[in-house]
């Protein structure tokens, strides 16, 4: 027995083991329910009494040499076979350079976040519409030229599916499928069909506001707007309202800031009147509230809209609108340390 084990020890020293597959048929040869090591310890009962403890003591050294090193062995074999999925094996060697956020984005996460801080939640919405959340729930008459292909775009021949021409139909919907009070915030994109040029697109972006409630009043439409002027474009900024009209809002009034560029003393930007118009809002028409199933008689709300765009503009001085479409890298790069 002593002899046997020797000689496996010196085998087992010698074995030169050259991939895993080996590895797992020296562990079946020596290491098995029928391997040698394992049938050298049902020899064991057969030992006599005396040499027991010598015997056990050298087949358990075999036993821990044999397992340390085909172990060993199958445990390299794995690693070096391994793939790092951690890794991008399919990537370029040359560096590749970091991205950045659309200037768009960039400005729409702005006006979302400064609105965000007076308790404006985001709602969105579908940009294929149907013609009653759109225009009906908005109180636009049927002869409105805004239902005219002229300037909306039909997605079928069916005049009742179409591409949302603002994102208030986000708000329509929010009004018909929750009770006062609301106070939304609705982005996203809107279409329209108008020649496209340095100061029009076919598509643009929106953000729109709405607040439903008991006893809300002009002067709270007002004070939120300051609040928006002050945070986008600085402490110094001014607002003025100016009479206008919207079907969906009465009165309304279209919000003007005095321009950043020259602090409203007067330039070409501004056409030397010291005021740039950025977007228009108004008190929520009653027949809007009445449309959408809430009581005017007891909810009154303001809503306001802003093209996306127009803030970038006045933001970065961007004078061409299809930049913003047209991927143009060299463009984009220009905002890698905007946000």
């Amino acid at each position: 027995m002593k002899e046997k084990i020797a000689n496996l020890m010196a085998e087992i020293n010698a074995l030169a083991i050259n991939s895993a597959d080996e590895a797992e048929n020296l562990r079946i040869k020596y290491l098995s329910k029928k391997g040698i090591i394992t049938a050298l310890f049902n020899d064991f009962r057969e030992v006599p009494n005396e040499q027991k403890r010598e015997i056990g003591q050298l087949l358990n050294q075999l036993r821990t040499v044999a397992t340390d090193k085909i172990m060993s062995a199958k445990e390299n074999f794995a690693t070096v076979n391994s793939v790092d999925n951690s890794l991008d094996y399919t990537r370029s060697s040359d560096p590749i350079a970091l991205g950045t956020r659309h200037p768009l984005s960039i400005v729409k996460n702005e006006i979302i976040d400064i609105f965000s801080r007076i308790g404006f939640t985001v709602a969105e919405g579908p940009e294929v519409e149907d013609d009653w959340h759109v225009f009906g729930a908005l109180n636009f008459p049927p002869e409105h030229p805004a239902r005219d292909m002229q300037d909306t775009f039909f997605v079928t021949r069916n005049p009742d599916v179409l591409l949302r021409t603002h994102t208030s139909s986000v708000q329509s919907r929010v009004m018909t499928s929750q009770e006062p009070p609301i106070r939304v915030l609705c982005p996203g994109r809107v279409y329209r069909n108008e020649a496209i040029s340095a100061r029009a697109h076919c598509f643009f972006h929106q953000v729109e506001g709405l607040y439903v409630d008991k006893n809300v009043s002009f002067a709270d439409l007002k004070q939120a707007l300051l609040y928006f002027a002050k945070e986008m474009f600085g402490e110094d900024t001014k607002i003025r309202l100016r009479p206008s009209y919207f079907p969906f809002t009465e009165p309304s009034a279209e919000m003007d800031i005095s321009c950043n560029l020259c602090g409203g003393k007067g330039c070409s930007f501004c056409k030397h009147t010291g005021w740039v118009e950025i977007l228009g809002c108004g008190m929520v028409d009653p027949n809007v509230l009445e449309a959408c199933g809430i009581d005017s008689k007891v909810y009154t709300g303001y809503a306001f809209g802003m093209g996306v765009e127009r803030i970038t503009n006045l933001k970065y001085q961007v004078k061409d609108l299809r930049m913003f479409s047209e991927n143009d890298v060299r463009f984009l790069q220009q905002f890698e340390s905007a946000y």
